[in-house]
């Protein structure tokens, strides 16, 4: 029975059933069972219907999420789907993974805290839907054009650029060095907050309407920038930024000292099936290993919850700052706390001890919040003489990423850097220095949320479609 909106006032925010903590530390499933379709459409129903939705004001895509919540609620799944595909490229990505807390649920005016709608379960719920029943279409266009791009990079803003271009005819060809396309959905997420599935059937549905993959393929070593300029009538630019920012204490050089990025991708292709040598060596495996997870975000959390799931013997994450003051998502922390990581908050690592050359432990200091900075937030000192040593065989680092060495990374070296790594663009069109060379996503904006790669790619797509027009207009006008 289709459900009246404004429901808030008489039913309590519900998300699907988690499983019992216990029984998720033993397996990668996705840690939620599915939304039962009458309490979907219940707390879609829980929606006020704002004349102006902070939801989708704080979202990066902009989704029409009032409209696709009261759709849901009178069981009109169809249409919800297609108002919440609308302007995202990976509605069923976005409903795992994006931090609802942070954006569009920490933005509800119902209340506070995580009494909001339930938005993120109820687009997966949709989306899963919309899949089940064949309501997802390749991105077919209804007349082929003569123009073609050239996308380097299979994660998210390159594959968001690439399907919003074909289904306007143009032909579509993305370039990745690694195996499988996706980036970090692939390699980066745990497949118990992405299931791998998810992210590999929409690549076969791309190529389904016409993109073409070249995975495997390095521009700069397989094929140059200048042969991949000549090939396409423009370039887009969507590598995301993969390089593992250090902090730099004595003992980084221990063995069992590894980059978050290393130890989730080790993860991941072992439960993809890959030869993965490093991990079965017990290099990149916490199995019966003490683990230290040093950092505070949203990879942070993956790692801690990654080593709980391959047998760690305690897994502890270090922060200096505290838990309100902590950049990765609550619901991520308050699922680790479940599965029984510990936080060790207002600490850091001082130095990283061992013996024969391996870790065996971290010496941390205590620290304490003074005084804000210029940018308003606390400023982080040391607690003297709090110095302790935490036992550790196994120390992962994730403390973010840095663009890898650009231009040079492509064999390019007239493309423009900023003074932080990233490709330079003019921020109205999208282009580099290089004409017809465009970038999107981490590679221009730094290491960010998936959603905003989403954003990025889509309005790539605009631009690169809006100079490519003017450009051939440029001919008849001169006549």
């Amino acid at each position: 029975m289709a459900e009246r909106m404004l429901q808030f006032v008489r039913l309590e925010q519900r998300q699907p059933d988690k499983r019992d903590a216990e029984q998720r530390r033993q397996d990668f499933a996705d840690i939620y069972n599915r939304f039962d379709p009458a309490r979907a459409s219940q707390q879609a129903s829980r929606c006020s219907q704002c004349g102006v939705p902070f939801c989708q004001i704080h979202c990066p895509v902009n989704h029409n999420i009032p409209d696709w919540l009261k759709l849901t609620a009178e069981n009109r799944l169809e249409e919800a789907y297609e108002v919440a595909a609308a302007n995202n490229t990976f509605p069923e990505v976005c409903g795992r993974i994006c931090p609802q807390d942070r954006l569009c649920e920490g933005n509800c005016v119902i209340e506070a805290g995580f009494d909001s709608v339930t938005i993120g379960a109820v687009e997966k719920y949709i989306t899963d839907t919309a899949w089940e029943r064949g309501w997802v279409k390749p991105p077919t266009p209804a007349r082929e054009v003569d123009r073609s791009i050239g996308i380097i990079g299979a994660g998210p803003a390159g594959m968001a650029a690439g399907e919003r271009l074909r289904r306007r005819g143009w032909q579509v060809t993305i370039y990745d060095r690694h195996d499988r396309a996706g980036g970090l959905l692939i390699y980066g997420i745990p497949s118990f907050k992405l299931e791998k599935d998810i992210v590999l059937r929409r690549r076969q549905q791309f190529e389904e309407g016409g993109i073409r993959f070249e995975m495997g393929v390095e521009i700069g070593r397989d094929l140059s920038f200048a042969d991949l300029r000549a090939r396409h009538d423009a370039v887009l630019v969507a590598t995301g930024v993969y390089r593992a920012r250090d902090v730099e204490v004595p003992g980084n050089e221990l063995n069992g000292v590894v980059p978050a990025l290393d130890f989730l991708i080790a993860s991941n292709r072992k439960g993809l099936g890959d030869e993965v040598p490093e991990f079965d060596s017990g290099a990149m495996n916490a199995a019966g290993k003490h683990v230290v997870v040093v950092g505070g975000g949203d990879t942070a959390m993956d790692c801690v919850r990654t080593s709980v799931r391959q047998g760690a013997a305690s897994v502890t994450c270090l922060y200096r700052r505290d838990k309100n003051n902590m950049p990765g998502s609550m619901r991520e922390v308050k699922n680790a706390e479940e599965e029984g990581v510990h936080f060790a908050w207002l600490s850091a690592p001082d130095a990283f001890e061992g013996e024969n050359g391996a870790v065996t432990g971290v010496r941390a200091v205590r620290m304490h919040l003074g005084l804000p900075d210029a940018t308003g937030r606390q400023q982080v000192e040391r607690v003297p003489g709090s110095e302790h040593v935490a036992r550790a065989d196994l120390v992962i680092k994730a403390l973010g990423f840095d663009p890898e060495d650009l231009p040079g990374l492509f064999g390019e070296p007239a493309l423009g850097v900023t003074r932080w790594g990233t490709l330079k663009v003019d921020h109205r069109t999208m282009m580099t220095n290089l004409p017809g060379v465009f970038a999107a996503g981490d590679i221009v904006r730094g290491a960010s949320l998936v959603v905003w790669g989403i954003r990025d790619g889509r309005d790539a797509a605009d631009r690169i479609e809006r100079w490519v027009e003017a450009r051939e207009a440029l001919p008849a006008a001169a006549e």
